[in-house]
């Protein structure tokens, strides 16, 4: 379970933060894109169970650790008992929550173990408070926060922007490859000569699906027709040549929706 984990001590707030990054992006796989995977191994029929993210990005459902106290801090224990008696979207965000207590619970015993000062603390909280937290991803919210920042920002040239790149997105599939944001570079450079502002906004006003990142110009995206949402092209293994070829794209979520027994 953790036993690969157990010698690997992130010693500085940048490798907490790193470590911090990958256990949330496993989590966030295993409740968005890997969701159905998730719900089938949270048998109710089994023991305590327990969902674990790791620092390379992946994820497992499995019994507390036996070691008593645990290496680590333990994540909620047996989330497959409330599966069945609640509605799958309340029963995922009740996990997300939970998990969310965890990550911060693990990157603090850091760093209470190697001596964080008062400064370190607050440095890490904040790397940690910039990104949206799993529940935010699970439950939309986050998406909800970035429409609303959209809408301020819609009353200068930013919304010009947005309008080219609803254009490029429809004529390429609802997709963007690494040219596109080249050239949105070139055009936020124009806005800065011209005192629009809100250059630096655009790029974060988009955030994947699955793993909730904010928007990078070095990293191919694709946008789900169903849901609208937004994914790196990694984390739901699409490639911008397989990108091509398809014609309506439904993200992992969409895809797997169906009406529950």
């Amino acid at each position: 379970m953790e036993g690969g984990a157990a010698q690997y001590n992130p010693r500085t707030v940048e490798e907490v933060f790193r470590d911090f990054k990958g256990r949330r992006a496993g989590m966030i796989k295993a409740l968005t894109t890997e969701v159905e995977e998730f719900y089938q191994q949270c048998d109710p029929e089994k023991e305590n169970l327990c969902l674990y993210g790791f620092p390379s990005e992946q994820w497992e459902v499995n019994l507390p650790a036996e070691e008593v106290p645990p290496e680590l801090p333990e994540p909620a224990l047996g989330i497959n008992f409330a599966r069945d008696g609640m509605q799958e979207k309340d029963w995922l965000s009740l996990v997300a929550v939970h998990s969310d207590a965890w990550l911060l619970s693990v990157a603090f015993y850091f760093g209470a173990r190697f001596g964080f000062d008062k400064t370190n603390r607050k440095r890490l909280f904040n790397m940690i408070n910039d990104l949206p937290t799993i529940f935010e991803v699970v439950s939309g919210n986050a998406k909800k926060s970035q429409k609303e920042k959209t809408v301020i920002s819609n009353h200068s040239s930013t919304k010009s922007k947005s309008d080219s790149k609803m254009r490029d997105s429809e004529s390429q599939g609802k997709y963007l490859n690494q040219q596109q944001p080249a050239m949105n570079d070139d055009e936020e450079g124009l806005d800065d000569d011209d005192g629009g502002g809100g250059g630096d906004d655009e790029n974060g006003e988009t955030l994947c699906g699955a793993c909730g990142a904010n928007y990078s110009s070095d990293e191919f995206w694709i946008c789900c027709d169903i849901c609208e949402k937004w994914f790196h092209g990694k984390c739901v293994k699409i490639t911008p040549a397989r990108a091509e070829h398809i014609k309506q794209y439904k993200c992992p979520t969409c895809s797997n929706k169906r009406a529950r027994p």
